[in-house]
């Protein structure tokens, strides 16, 4: 989400495609909570069967702020008939624990929370497999602990370093929204903040939101039914602490960040899938593969934020190839 203004809440976290809900699966995924060593909550949902051969994903989605959701429905049908995903809300979105204490939303915790889910499912290496904001999460996880990390795929990442990037990517949303567009998202998106709104009117109001705000972000505006996960599926208190308090706190706590010194040793391999028509830049992005020793960036045609959606039979096979390989 990385929100800077109501305009462009969420603007680069996420998969969102929360026009209308899928249909339930045959089979209900596994769900449940890991509590954590300070007693935090998180939700999980796991999508796969495990059997021979079988390997285990752990799936990190974008805001900071959003929840599994954002990426289950998009994710589960990619890599769920031939891998074990687990998913789960981070700290601070979702139907996972909504601090009063904000100290304890910050990137360190964020960091332990991703290993203590790791190892509460008795993962001794994991692959991570990350969207939008997700890739900062998983890269300084992987930073923290590189021998618990086998490989890394990142879809749509921010930058590994700050720099402009905030002000280069607001400025390409901006251009793909008129003024009626963005004065409808601050309408929408002040419903979804506030204290007295009920339940049903911030769900109401984020499908309103999503609506206009999805279109800058894919690379055909009017594709927005491609993205099948739904934005707005999770319990709406999640959904408003998410916008109006995680995004900004685990943001800033990133500080300035810059992980291209400890990428430069981290021996992991990584792909990344970004779409040449992406609001964010795809100079910043090259930033990754020219950091990392073992990393490869696949450039899509066609696509913007969501090019598992948008090229779903290209970009899941460039996956799978990448999975398979030693």
């Amino acid at each position: 989400m990385i929100n800077r203004t109501l305009a462009t809440i969420a603007a680069v976290c996420c998969a969102a495609g929360l026009l209308r809900p899928m249909p339930a699966a045959a089979q209900q995924p596994e769900q449940g909570y890991v509590t954590t060593s300070d007693s935090a909550r998180l939700f999980y949902k796991i999508a796969g069967r495990p059997g021979p051969g079988v390997d285990t994903i752990i799936a990190i989605h974008g805001g900071p702020g959003l929840d599994l959701e954002s990426i289950y429905n998009d994710f589960a049908a990619g890599l769920g008939r031939t891998h074990v995903v687990i998913f789960y809300d981070q700290r601070g979105g979702g139907k996972s624990e909504l601090p009063v204490d904000t100290s304890r939303l910050v990137a360190a915790r964020q960091i332990q929370d991703l290993d203590e889910v790791r190892q509460h499912f008795g993962l001794a290496k994991v692959t991570l497999v990350a969207h939008s904001y997700g890739p900062l999460l998983a890269a300084s996880y992987a930073i923290a602990h590189p021998d618990a990390v086998s490989k890394m795929v990142f879809f749509g990442p921010v930058p590994p370093r700050r720099g402009d990037f905030f002000t280069r990517y607001g400025q390409n949303i901006n251009a793909r929204l008129d003024s009626a567009q963005r004065a409808s998202l601050a309408r929408f998106g002040g419903i979804m903040t506030s204290d007295s709104a009920s339940d049903d009117a911030i769900r109401a109001a984020c499908r309103d939101y999503w609506a206009i705000g999805l279109r800058p972000r894919l690379a055909s505006p009017n594709a927005m039914r491609v993205v099948k996960s739904d934005l707005c599926a999770t319990d709406p208190k999640g959904i408003r602490y998410g916008m109006t308090t995680a995004n900004g706190v685990i943001m800033n706590s990133y500080g300035d960040w810059d992980l291209r010194p400890s990428l430069r040793t981290l021996d992991v391999p990584l792909l990344v899938v970004h779409g040449q028509q992406e609001t964010i830049p795809m100079d910043l992005i090259e930033e990754w593969v020219t950091s990392m020793p073992h990393a490869r960036l696949i450039k899509v045609a066609n696509a913007a934020h969501f090019t598992y959606a948008e090229q779903p039979e290209l970009v899941w096979s460039v996956v799978e190839r990448f999975l398979a390989s030693k």
